[in-house]
């Protein structure tokens, strides 16, 4: 099976010689007393690259293997439940093999059973981009993410570990290599800004040298969105982040458990629209929306947060659903919220006032005094109130349409799977614009100074050096 540097074993559910087991996926880890009750004889709750390697191989020749770390195991009516591995070290990823893409995978189709996957089948899904991660880990512990359970299983989860900038770069130059049309690359870390700057400057300079397309950052976290990084990234190649807000309001976000106050979300805002659209494509905030412990004043400073946030940028808005076995989920409960009542998806967005003027506020900065005349209208989503689905519609359909011209201004077909993409590629138009139309950032003047070196000589005395910076670019 292949496997993912984000350190879970891919694909949902398969068998082995008539032996079913769920492994990988964000389901058997944070609720596997939910998981094992599904038509599975196992489960892997933990890190699955060194866990199924030892399952495997006890299977393989028929020994016991109900004693594999990182398992849950069914027998009959009783479930074995084993403890876990340690978390892999980043040596040990450093010598993982990369993921699967275009190497023999299979894909499943109705009617005909499990097939080989062809060129068409990834632009289908991918386009013209990749999608991977460098990194794994966060050190927050925000009640509504699925990283609260990976750090009660073990509290180091909370330290970033990833290989080497030339396990990333190798991974994929290794894709484009059976992939030529790949042109853009999607990194969905949960903390990629976390990193420290001397290892992005290692990656930033063999990307630049050794692979040259865009990059996008996902999962930037306010709190280590900086101007060094920012400009050493974006002469790299980095032309979108992604970045959680959640909230304006100071009270929803302790209540998240967010340590990234408002003032903070702007300063990060400020950084990030520096670069855009001169650089970048217009950032993307995630917003949760439809929190039934809202009231209408936090509802309203979430609101201004958005009217004062430096410009432009785009909004990817969610409607609260609460992950089972979250801190999230025991918060809720203790103040008697009936998680049922918001169980549908959450792309489905209420077309009440407050949301409307999300969408709205993506579109446009509106004039003060007209957004003052429309903020009495914004109610709490608990409270009933008027919903208007037809503005909706056209509000959501120019939010859409601003969000994709955007995009395509700068080539970057990486939200937009299909062959557009790669007819545009085929025609050299994404190749001729990202070289020749669009502007470079240039060198950061950081990357040009000399290295500062501290040594402390035998005597006790300080003694400075100065070293010149690799340049490989």
């Amino acid at each position: 099976m292949p496997t993912s540097p984000s350190g879970w074993l891919t694909g949902c559910e398969s068998s082995i010689r008539g032996y079913s087991w769920s492994g990988g996926g964000i389901h058997p880890i944070i609720h596997p007393e939910d998981a094992i009750l599904s038509d599975v004889d196992a489960i892997c709750t933990g890190e699955g690259e060194f866990a199924f390697e030892q399952f495997f191989d006890l299977f393989g020749h028929e020994k016991d293997y109900t004693g594999v770390p990182n398992f849950w195991f069914k027998n009959d009516e009783a479930v074995v439940r084993n403890g876990f591995l340690p978390l892999m070290t980043e040596q040990q990823m450093e010598g993982l093999p990369f993921p699967q893409f275009g190497e023999g995978e299979q894909i499943y189709r109705p009617g005909k059973g499990f097939g080989p996957m062809g060129l068409g089948d990834y632009i289908d899904n991918d386009g013209v981009g990749y999608t991977t991660l460098w990194s794994i880990g966060c050190p927050f512990h925000c009640s509504y993410c699925g990283n609260t359970k990976f750090i009660a299983n073990d509290p180091k989860y909370k330290k970033i570990r990833h290989p080497s900038a030339r396990y990333i770069i190798d991974e994929v130059k290794s894709v484009r290599k059976r992939f030529p049309h790949i042109s853009v690359v999607s990194f969905h870390d949960d903390s990629f800004m976390a990193i420290p700057y001397r290892q992005l400057e290692e990656f930033a300079e063999l990307w630049k040298s050794e692979v040259g397309i865009p990059f996008a950052v996902y999962g930037v976290i306010p709190n280590y969105v900086k101007q060094d990084k920012f400009d050493l990234l974006t002469w790299a190649g980095m032309n979108r982040v992604r970045m959680g807000i959640q909230s304006g309001s100071q009270q929803i976000l302790d209540f998240y458990k967010r340590p990234t106050p408002p003032a903070r979300i702007l300063e990060a805002g400020e950084v990030i629209a520096s670069f855009a659209p001169k650089f970048h494509v217009p950032p993307a905030y995630d917003i949760i929306v439809d929190n039934p412990i809202e009231t209408r004043q936090d509802v309203i400073d979430t609101l201004e947060l958005l009217y004062r946030m430096d410009r432009p940028y785009t909004l990817f808005i969610y409607s609260l659903k609460v992950i089972p076995n979250t801190d999230l989920e025991r918060s809720m409960r203790e103040r008697g919220v009936d998680l049922e009542a918001i169980d549908s998806s959450y792309f489905v967005i209420p077309p009440r006032v407050g949301n409307l003027l999300l969408y709205v506020l993506t579109l446009c900065r509106p004039p003060r005094r007209l957004f003052d005349r429309l903020l009495p209208h914004v109610e709490a989503s608990s409270t009933p109130q008027r919903l208007y689905p037809r503005l909706g519609v056209v509000l959501r359909t120019l939010y859409l349409t601003k969000r994709a011209l955007s995009h395509v201004s700068r080539m970057d077909y990486s939200i937009l799977p299909g062959w557009t993409g790669y007819v545009m590629w085929r025609l050299g138009v994404v190749t001729f614009w990202q070289r020749h139309v669009l502007r470079q950032p240039p060198r950061p003047a950081r990357l040009n100074k000399p290295e500062r070196v501290d040594a402390e000589p035998s005597d006790g005395s300080t003694q400075i050096r100065l070293s010149p910076r690799r340049n490989t670019a």
